[in-house]
């Protein structure tokens, strides 16, 4: 699934043949997506676009009064198109200006796209949302606050967006080993020295993984169509059985939450 470095990564790819365009029209050719796509998108049509930014993983194509809010579920990816071509299957839907198109793919439906009105934070789907990591808002002090009396994985606890968005499960693997704390530790026993650690790591994870372009598992590249080169990195995430690359002891894989979970039972407690 792309997580926030992969979509921060396709909001600089589509940002700048969009930014200042006008949208022309909008074609949705499947609206089966997680929920279907409905004519309100159609509101942006004949409006400039004023911003393109991202909140968590959803990319805001900011026009007008309002703006088109694009998530990319499981596998969703976007192309940027300056030349006719034929859609393929699995593409739902084409946002056209008279310089370039958005054409939106994803073959398992699970992305969304919708229409959202300002203010944008009182959208259902952003209500509520916690920090953005990158942002001065995140902190350890703000980790440690929230996880008070909480008996969670610490793990699943940096991966709820009402807390802090955008963490995924790669990236929080990663961060926990740089911190040194166990995945599935409590999250209200962990002290404030460590919160402390864990959100630089947090930061710093997502932050290279941010410049490398994101992680290439399985569906994800790029606006352009080029992969993410940050797995080159990792450091625990799908290394089980492989050693540590700080002691030596065979990397761990646990299922925590349902998701997987990569660490050193030498280096976390």
């Amino acid at each position: 699934m792309p997580e926030l470095p992969e979509v921060e990564t396709t909001r600089r790819g589509i940002e700048p043949p969009l930014l200042g365009r006008r949208i022309e029209s909008i074609v949705v050719r499947d609206p089966r997506l997680r929920w279907p796509v409905t004519d309100s998108v159609q509101a942006a049509c004949g409006h400039e676009v004023t911003a393109v930014r991202r909140r968590a993983k959803y990319i805001i194509i900011e026009v007008g009064d309002g703006g088109l809010l694009l998530h990319l579920g499981m596998s969703g990816s976007v192309r940027i198109l300056t030349e006719d071509e034929p859609p393929r299957k699995h593409d739902h839907f084409d946002i056209l200006t008279r310089e370039a198109t958005l054409r939106y793919c994803d073959p398992r439906r699970f992305g969304s796209f919708s229409w959202c009105p300002r203010p944008f934070e009182a959208h259902p789907l952003l209500n509520g949302l916690g920090p953005e990591p990158l942002s001065e808002a995140f902190s350890g002090d703000h980790l440690y606050r929230r996880s008070r009396g909480r008996r969670a994985a610490v793990k699943n606890f940096i991966m709820d967006g009402r807390i802090v968005v955008g963490v995924g499960n790669i990236y929080a693997s990663e961060a926990l080993f740089m911190a040194g704390i166990h995945p599935s530790r409590a999250a209200g026993r962990v002290s404030a020295a460590r919160y402390a650690a864990l959100a630089r790591a947090i930061q710093d994870v997502l932050g290279r993984a941010v410049r490398q372009g994101g992680t290439t598992l399985r569906d994800f590249s790029g606006a352009g169509g080029t992969p993410g080169y940050f797995a080159q990195e990792l450091l625990v995430y799908d290394r089980e059985g492989r050693p540590c690359l700080q002691c030596g002891t065979s990397i761990t894989r646990r299922v925590i939450g349902q998701r997987s979970s990569f660490y050193c039972t030498s280096c976390q407690r």
